[in-house]
C-alpha cells in the first residue's frame, strides 16, 4: 500500500481535498436535522414565521453547500483516481521494460 501510495505524487493536493470536501459535506448533512428541530421547536410551536423563515433559509443554504461540497469532492476524487492510475500504469510499464526476454511470455 505504501508503494502505491507514493505513485499519487502531483495528486496528493487533490486526494486530500477530496477528504477534506467530503468531511465538510459529512459535518452539513449532519448538521441537517439540528436546524430542523429548531425550526420546529423555535418557529412551529410557538407560531413565529420570522423564525421558520430564518432557519429555512439557513437550512437551504447548509444544503447547497453540502451539494458544493459534494460535487467538488468527486471532482477532486475523479482527478486524483485517474493521476494515481496513469502513474501506476507508467510504473509497471517501465519495470516490464527492464525485464529480461527470458521473463517475459511468448
Amino acid at each position: 500500500m505504501k508503494k502505491v501510495l507514493q505513485q499519487l505524487k502531483q495528486y496528493k493536493r487533490d486526494a486530500l481535498s477530496c477528504v477534506g470536501l467530503t468531511a465538510l459535506e459529512v459535518v452539513m448533512e449532519i448538521l441537517l436535522p439540528f436546524v430542523t428541530a429548531r425550526i420546529i421547536d423555535e418557529g412551529l410551536e410557538t407560531g413565529s414565521l420570522p423564525v421558520v423563515y430564518r432557519y429555512g433559509v439557513i437550512l437551504v443554504v447548509m444544503a447547497f453547500l453540502s451539494l458544493i461540497f459534494g460535487a467538488l469532492a468527486g471532482k477532486f476524487a475523479a482527478s486524483a483516481s485517474s493521476g494515481l492510475s496513469a502513474n501506476l500504469r507508467e510504473e509497471i510499464y517501465n519495470t516490464i521494460q527492464t525485464f529480461s526476454f527470458s521473463n517475459t511470455p511468448i
